[in-house]
């Protein structure tokens, strides 16, 4: 299916640089020992890209250029130089919501996706640094299904729908809920189904679990987000004619000016139409982090990004000048204005992914602080919408931005990702992760008198006197998720 973009005369345009941008949020999702091999790639293959030389008694600075993207440029090489009237300090959100540089077709995405996530290593050791099975789609969805209060039949259901998720295929349920349920099922069972369904793609990462690509968009729509009726109305009836660029069919039938159908389609290009494929397994041997968190002098946590490996990229001087030379043949002076365009991208490409990671990190930080004080049985239920609303981003920004990364605290190194949990409501209405619950769950029972161990309701009790007062029937699940047997059967051990 193809989507293109708007005017005849632009098409070419939009083709050309469209695969600027897929580098530039492949360049934000990579980890940094990826990043580094991108790099290299990058010099070998563009004679234009050079390191610059610095003197190590200097502090560090940003090379001039990245300050000021148009000083010391000639006039051909600022027609390069993207122009929509922000500063290069500005979110890398803006790369995503620019006009010219989104990619015209959903396979774009796709492909790139692919691309992208065949390097991507998902391992979810939370403390140790060392080589781990990077947790697949269908792990991290089961963990998330752990921490959900809901019914066990549905939670069954679901959990056979997770099964069927396969992260090569983005993550799509392409069986019938009929196939997952038993020969003689019972309509109601089919009601049971859907409702399962419904609890998984209401999972991250947005879109999982869709069984089209219809419903796969449809599920990333927010009720805030901009253009979001439009942008239901076009996926929902007109997604064929969009992928064949007519326009003015939409425009007859919606009534919508062609402006606006182009304003939606631009929004639609920020979903993502195969989010399970980010979690595409590669293995990866050591886990290094790209973030650290320390306290400083007066108390307050300060991020720092761990790039001091990274070259301070610049742009040829040499070639910079033959761009420049009237003796420069037209084919020699095309060939540089067009590899300086890439080095220039891939130069702000980095630069955006250092302010992205570090103002989500930062915000991630200020959310979880208690986690950092107290440990992590004090992390609160953070979600990347969240975030995103914090930072100013769109929610797969941050999902990007978090991908793969790795922060080291005082309290040890964790993939970024595991900030994000969700919670559940205690009866003095305070929002209480379920991790907490499960990591004060398991330091109670290992307290326990184990001649006398704690039934379900004496837990209750126990978690209500540190704050975490919750329902007996999710102390009862959760203990049976954690492997805890009943008191009766602790008893029965502990006298054998």
């Amino acid at each position: 299916m193809r989507l293109s973009f708007g005017l005849e005369a632009r098409q070419i345009q939009t083709q050309k640089l469209a695969p600027r941008m897929i580098q530039s949020m492949e360049i934000l999702q990579l980890p940094i020992l990826a990043l580094q091999e991108r790099i290299e790639q990058e010099m070998n293959e563009n004679p234009m890209l050079e390191v610059e030389e610095r003197d190590e008694a200097l502090p560090d600075e940003e090379p001039e250029e990245y300050l000021n993207p148009n000083s010391s440029r000639t006039e051909d090489e600022k027609e390069l130089v993207v122009k929509d009237g922000q500063s290069n300090a500005e979110d890398f959100e803006r790369l995503a919501n620019m006009d010219n540089d989104m990619p015209d077709t959903f396979d774009d995405f796709r492909r790139s996706g692919n691309r992208i996530q065949e390097e991507s290593d998902r391992a979810h050791d939370l403390m140790a640094n060392a080589a781990e099975r990077p947790e697949s789609l269908n792990d991290f969805l089961l963990h998330q299904l752990a921490e959900m209060d809901i019914d066990d039949e549905i939670e069954r259901i679901a959990e056979r729908i997770v099964s069927c998720l396969d992260a090569r295929d983005g993550g799509y349920f392409k069986q019938s809920l009929a196939d997952i349920l038993p020969p003689d099922h019972k309509p109601e069972d089919l009601a049971l189904a859907e409702k399962a369904l419904a609890i998984v793609q209401s999972m991250e990462p947005p879109g999982i679990a869709a069984r089209n690509l219809k419903e796969c968009l449809l599920n990333q729509v927010r009720p805030d987000m901009r253009l979001a009726d439009e942008m239901r109305t076009l996926v929902s009836q007109h997604l064929d004619d969009l992928a064949e660029n007519r326009l003015p069919n939409i425009q007859k039938k919606t009534g919508y000016s062609i402006e606006l159908i182009k304003e939606t389609r631009e929004q639609l290009h920020q979903l993502n139409p195969k989010p399970g494929a980010a979690f595409m397994e590669v293995f990866v041997p050591v886990v290094t982090p790209d973030v650290v968190v320390e306290l400083d002098e007066n108390g307050e946590y300060q991020v720092r990004l761990v790039d001091d490996s990274l070259p301070p990229l610049r742009i040829s001087e040499y070639y910079r000048k033959r761009l420049s030379d009237p003796h420069s043949s037209e084919e020699e002076r095309e060939f540089i204005k067009r590899k300086i365009g890439s080095a220039q991208w891939l130069i702000e490409s980095i630069q955006q992914r250092r302010r992205t990671l570090t103002r989500v990190t930062q915000e991630i930080v200020a959310y979880q602080r208690k986690f950092l004080d107290q440990g992590p049985e004090a992390i609160e239920p953070l979600k990347m919408q969240q975030i995103a609303e914090k930072v100013g981003v769109h929610v797969t920004t941050v999902s990007r931005a978090v991908d793969d990364k790795w922060i080291q605290t005082p309290r040890g190194i964790f993939p970024l990702r595991r900030f994000f949990v969700f919670g559940t409501t205690s009866a003095d209405g305070e929002d209480v992760a379920y991790e907490a619950i499960r990591l004060k769950l398991q330091e109670i029972i290992d307290k326990e008198d184990k001649s006398n161990p704690l039934s379900d309701d004496d837990l209750v009790a126990e978690l209500t006197k540190h704050g975490l007062g919750v329902a007996r029937r999710t102390i009862t699940k959760y203990r049976k998720k954690m492997g805890i047997p009943s008191s009766r059967q602790r008893r029965d051990w502990g006298k054998s």
